[in-house]
């Protein structure tokens, strides 16, 4: 059974640093995205670590950095420079046998 775990979500002020995780059991991060949802908007994919380059979603290049660490079946997101438009629910997301599946979310909440 797929389970992904996050962490590192948290308040911080605009200009500010978090790094979130997602650690997996039962399957291995071939495939991760990241995924953020704010209030009243749809999910949007903020990053992914399958294409080489990594892929990134505007407003966020530069600023956020996906990796995956293999030996600790983890996936990364650190974001540096947040900003208040950060604001939102991420998720990690990663595939097994066409399945997907998703972490239970942690909240960034970037104040001004």
């Amino acid at each position: 059974q797929v389970q992904l775990v996050e962490s590192g979500g948290g308040l911080v002020q605009a200009g500010g640093s978090l790094r979130l995780s997602c650690t997996a059991s039962g399957t291995i991060f071939s495939r991760g995205d990241w995924y953020r949802q704010a209030p009243g908007r749809q999910r949007e994919l903020v990053a992914s670590i399958t294409p080489d380059p990594p892929y990134y979603v505007d407003g966020v290049k530069g600023r956020f950095t996906i990796s995956r660490d293999d030996a600790m079946n983890t996936l990364y997101l650190q974001m540096i420079n947040l900003k208040p438009e950060d604001t939102a629910a991420y998720y990690c997301r990663t595939e097994k046998y066409n399945e997907e599946y998703w972490g239970q979310g942690t909240q960034v909440t970037v104040s001004s």
